[in-house]
């Protein structure tokens, strides 16, 4: 009897311990907070949050930490009974930030840090034999190739090369595994036309259209889309080198229905440029304008950013253009808000409600992600998911997670 109540007694301290090493972990060691923003941070009994002065944050093990300070940088403490130094939390907080709502479709050209790994396949050789060089080596799908024999890969084009100069030999390749920078050695085939291989499938770039969110003045900069730019093939957010966003004309609307998402197809030829991208996050694509007037906006429109406190379940906006014209407003109900949600770009449901938007589109279609939501005259959010068995539904991304990620470039 005793043996049991020692081994019951032992799992719940070693359930105890799991559990708090859980909390610790999702603490972040980075936060970016708009002045005046309330944010709840969970904890459990002994754990505390203190600044600099050694003074506590307002804690509460059921309700979490409320963090609200002045705008700039400083250092927090988590520490367990104020006696075991855990971790630092770094908070920005950031002044509250007006935008101007745009919801213009444009075009996207992404640039790759490196060649992005799509495939692999084996190669005949000039004996008619088949090779797989790649093997064994760690190289994935989704690995990015930045170096052959310590020269820079910046483009298909210089993996060829490089790999041809090899003439065979072993080559020295680097590459980015998961944001670890790994590196194996691979011999290329020989193939009947004297060329060499490596038996991967590889790309440098990608494009495609979606909807531009909003032009934030004060930094010249823009935000887009609301949701990341993924590789086709491998589903792996593209590490970007660089980008550009030009102005887009629409060819052609295809309407969603139950099971077939729709889509807006267009064309980036010959087209207007907009500015440069430099983020492609899992919350948007962000840069700065470099032709204002290729945006075709009304600058004195600034309106302010949403706290999650103020939006509400009910009627909104959202702004698109589906006709090459300015943006148009058309009506949705935002059904459900996840406040607590920082993790990723669902964080409130909509509804489509506007007639003349559902006779277009049949809803939320591909090529609308970065349509701007508007709220009691306030952005509060963009468009980034359709429910693929109801396009009239979807998913949108707050708008302070939008700016925080710009203000982080």
């Amino acid at each position: 009897m005793k043996k049991i109540f020692k081994m019951i007694l032992l799992v719940f301290f070693l359930s105890l311990i799991y559990i708090y090493i859980l909390v610790i972990d999702n603490i972040p060691s980075e936060l970016v907070v708009f002045e005046g923003e309330n944010i709840s941070i969970n904890t459990l009994l002994g754990l505390s949050i203190k600044d600099k002065n050694k003074e506590s944050i307002e804690t509460s093990s059921n309700q979490g930490n409320k963090i609200s300070q002045q705008v700039g940088t400083s250092s927090l403490e988590v520490s367990l009974f104020d006696k075991i130094f855990l971790k630092n939390m770094e908070v920005s907080v950031l002044p509250k930030t007006t935008v101007i709502p745009v919801g213009n479709i444009a075009g996207v050209k992404l640039y790759t840090n490196g060649v992005l790994v799509v495939g692999m396949s084996e190669i005949e050789g000039k004996d008619s034999k088949k090779y797989k060089p790649y093997e064994n080596t760690g190289i994935k799908e989704g690995d990015t190739i930045i170096k052959i024999n310590e020269r820079e890969i910046g483009s298909t084009n210089d993996l060829i090369n490089s790999v041809n100069m090899s003439q065979g030999k072993d080559v020295k390749v680097e590459y980015v595994h998961e944001q670890e920078t790994k590196e194996c050695s691979i011999t290329p085939v020989q193939t009947s036309n004297n060329e060499y291989k490596l038996g991967l499938w590889v790309r440098d770039s990608a494009a495609g259209v979606g909807t531009v969110t909003f032009y934030e003045p004060s930094s010249k900069m823009f935000g887009a889309l609301g949701h990341g730019i993924t590789d086709i093939d491998t589903n792996e957010l593209i590490n970007i080198a660089s980008g550009e966003f030009v102005t887009t004309r629409i060819l052609n609307i295809t309407k969603g229905e139950s099971g077939e998402p729709g889509k807006i197809q267009g064309t980036i030829e010959n087209q207007t440029n907009i500015g440069k991208i430099s983020k492609n996050s899992r919350f948007g694509i962000y840069g700065v304008v470099d032709n204002l007037s290729s945006l075709n906006i009304d600058t004195s429109k600034e309106v302010e950013v949403a706290s999650r406190d103020e939006i509400q379940t009910g009627k909104a906006t959202i702004l698109c253009s589906l006709d090459n014209q300015k943006p148009q407003e058309y009506e949705i109900e935002i059904e459900k808000i996840y406040k607590e949600n920082n993790y990723d770009n669902k964080s409130m449901q909509i509804k489509v409600t506007d007639k003349n938007l559902l006779e277009k589109t049949g809803g939320i279609i591909q090529g609308m992600s970065g349509s701007p939501i508007i709220q009691n005259g306030k952005f509060v959010g963009a468009v980034t998911h359709v429910l693929i068995n109801n396009p009239q539904e979807g998913y949108a991304v707050f708008g302070d997670i939008m700016l925080k990620q710009l203000k982080s470039i």
